[in-house]
């Protein structure tokens, strides 16, 4: 469940996971390995009994129960939950323990967008033979692909982030602006809104990289392509295209807050209307409880808008997996526990803590797709969340160096909010960068 906005990476470290995914790479990343333990499929019985400590690296709130069941049902076993910060912060301290070759930990939690650049290293084990091949089916689509590389599974979904609007149902009904079912529709609803309250704005936006390239999915841009070593990244595709043209009117037009995400200014202006939707990850209905309190009552759940009427294309926004770094020699080990985070008896103990599932039987199920949220004025929110888990495009893939990519995001795309420079011309820049880059780390990059 990704609640905490994301801080940017920067410098050697980063570098330094790009260089070693290169070297290892040379040995092939697709092959699977031992990951430093039996990556053979054990008696996870007798693994259990046998027990032994095991160090989980994580930030998600919703862990914490689900270490303590785990160790009351296994006695044997002791978990230490330990949270070295959120995003990539983490990932930041995962690699420098790799780098350092001690102080790894067993378990840790990547953000699917990130997972790409640990793998392809060889820096996580391969799960196939541990029993990840065995979940087929059991996830639904988007996060099941994205904890593979290649013909490898390199991680269990903790959640998934389907996109959905989010809308304050009372700003809409004051202004009398119909909440929008299309893109060109909620261009209009943006200049509506603006129109009759000027302090009123449909959402804000000064530039996210997860959400322009969720956007940019929905809209079936592959703007990313990935075989092994080889990359390109070309911004010029249909997909990111209608993104950038229909996103530039909003800027163009001032129709978007100059607030920035997860500011106490955004909150504030979720709660007192002036941010009237957001279009983000199914994870959100924990954060505007929590975070949102004067909006209890007035906020709502519509699909995401569409680019083509009739349709019901979605994306991925936010969501990790948990994974078992290859230098842990606990594998099978760390592995029961994944098993029993992300597809056993964990998964629901999360669910009551406000993660939304990557299950399919629990996206399926009456229980969760009929619960009341008293938030949404007793609307049924998993209805339309579950159905954008199955609704998401597939064939999506990121960079083996997105963590890097995103960092950037900022100094490139996030220009054209604040100057003359547009959202076309900010993803051109994004992309030769992110090619300079990628190059200068020895991967091959097309012209």
């Amino acid at each position: 469940m990704t609640v905490i906005p994301r801080t940017l990476m920067r410098g050697v470290a980063l570098a330094g996971a790009a260089t070693l995914a290169l070297a290892a790479c040379s040995s092939g990343a697709d092959e699977a390995d031992d990951g430093g333990g039996d990556a053979a499929a054990g008696d996870t019985a007798s693994v259990l009994e046998e027990g032994g400590d095991l160090l989980v690296w994580a930030w998600e709130p919703t862990l914490e129960q689900v270490v303590e069941d785990f160790e009351a049902e296994h006695p044997n076993v002791d978990v230490e939950l330990a949270n070295v910060g959120t995003g990539n912060d983490a990932y930041t301290a995962l690699q420098n323990a790799i780098a350092a070759g001690s102080g790894v930990p067993d378990v840790a939690q990547i953000e699917y967008f990130a997972l790409p650049q640990f793998a392809i290293g060889e820096s996580l084990t391969e799960l196939s033979d541990l029993g990840a091949a065995d979940l087929e089916g059991t996830y639904t689509p988007g996060p099941w692909s994205a904890v593979h590389q290649g013909e490898g599974i390199y991680g269990l979904p903790m959640d998934s982030g389907p996109m959905a609007l989010f809308y304050n149902t009372e700003v809409f009904e004051r202004l009398r602006v119909a909440v929008p079912t299309t893109w060109d529709e909620y261009v209009e609803a943006a200049r509506a809104l603006h129109a009759a309250d000027p302090e009123v704005y449909i959402t804000s936006d000064t530039g996210d990289a997860g959400f322009t390239t969720s956007m940019i999915w929905q809209a079936g841009g592959k703007p990313y392509a990935v075989d092994g070593t080889d990359v390109a990244i070309d911004f010029t595709d249909e997909g990111s295209t209608k993104f950038a043209e229909l996103w530039q009117q909003l800027v163009d037009e001032d129709l978007v807050s100059p607030v920035s995400g997860w500011s106490d200014e955004w909150y504030q202006g979720l709660g007192d209307g002036t941010i009237a939707t957001l279009t983000i990850g199914a994870w959100m209905p924990a954060n505007l409880e929590s975070g949102v309190e004067a909006g209890a009552g007035k906020w709502r759940v519509a699909p995401m808008p569409q680019w083509e009427a009739g349709a019901s294309a979605t994306a991925e926004n936010g969501g990790s997996s948990l994974t078992i770094p290859a230098a842990s020699e606990k594998a099978e080990l760390a592995y029961a526990f994944l098993e029993y985070a992300n597809a056993g008896d964990g998964v629901q103990t999360r669910l009551d803590g406000g993660a939304f599932p990557a299950t399919v039987a629990e996206l399926e199920s009456e229980e969760f797709v009929g619960k009341e949220f008293e938030y949404f004025g007793g609307q049924k929110v998993n209805e339309v969340l579950a159905q954008s888990a199955q609704d998401v495009v597939e064939g999506w893939q990121y960079l083996p160096f997105q963590v890097y990519a995103n960092s950037i995001f900022n100094d490139t795309v996030g220009q054209a909010y604040v100057s003359d420079l547009t959202l076309a011309e900010g993803l051109a820049d994004w992309a030769e960068a992110s090619s300079t880059y990628g190059a200068d780390q020895g991967f091959t990059m097309a012209d």
